[in-house]
């Protein structure tokens, strides 16, 4: 038993290295620049990462970059207005330190065609230029949401929350121990109460939305 512990010491280390060794070797330095098919130009900001991986880079103003991956990894390579590229790292690949030069083909968009016509008259210019339904703005849509009509009636359908629900309960337990023994008053001879009333038919609490 001794013996066998002894060998498994002296071999550990043997191993370990030549782990170590074999990831050492598995690894390459990858140095490149990005250029346009057409034209060879250097492309900027182009985004280099490493498929299946949270690690990546981009290229700088003159389109070069460098990353560090392993071999047979597979490197993604995507810019705005240009169709994406992947290339893998071949498994076999000999030594650790890679360079490359990578092309990118233009990605065109066809749009649709515009057709500009004037109007036949400055009358129907000026007709059509007032009357023209302009779409509301970020500004004018927060205004809308805001307005205090629509607030009031967003209002109504939310259901309270528990400080106000604790608070209604509260006020109707002391309403009904202010009153307990006898007749609560009513509201209907209360002159507050009915100038309460006015001011929210004035605002139109009372019309259905």
């Amino acid at each position: 038993m001794k013996r066998i512990i002894l060998f498994l010491l002296i071999l550990t280390p043997f191993a370990a290295s030549a782990q170590f060794e074999k990831f050492k070797d598995s690894v390459v330095q990858i140095y490149g620049i990005v250029m346009t098919a057409d034209s060879l130009e250097g492309i900027p900001a182009v985004t280099v990462f490493i498929k299946g991986q949270n690690r990546g880079t981009i290229t700088n103003d003159q389109g070069v970059f460098s990353i560090v991956a392993l071999k047979g990894d597979s490197i993604e390579f995507t810019s705005i207005g240009f169709k994406p590229k992947t290339v893998r790292i071949p498994p076999d690949l000999e030594g650790n330190y890679h360079s490359m030069i990578q092309l990118m083909v233009t990605d065109a968009q066809m749009l649709a065609a515009t057709i500009i016509r004037p109007r036949p008259t400055r009358e129907q210019f000026e007709r059509d230029f007032v009357n023209m339904e302009m779409p509301d703005d970020a500004t004018e849509i927060a205004r809308k949401n805001t307005d205090e009509t629509r607030r009031r009636v967003l209002s109504r359908g939310m259901p309270m929350d528990g400080t106000e629900a604790t608070n209604q309960f509260m006020r109707q337990g002391a309403q009904k121990a202010r009153y307990t023994g006898q007749a609560p008053p009513q509201n209907i001879f209360n002159p507050f109460a009915w100038n309460e009333f006015i001011k929210a038919w004035k605002r139109g609490d009372f019309k259905n939305n």
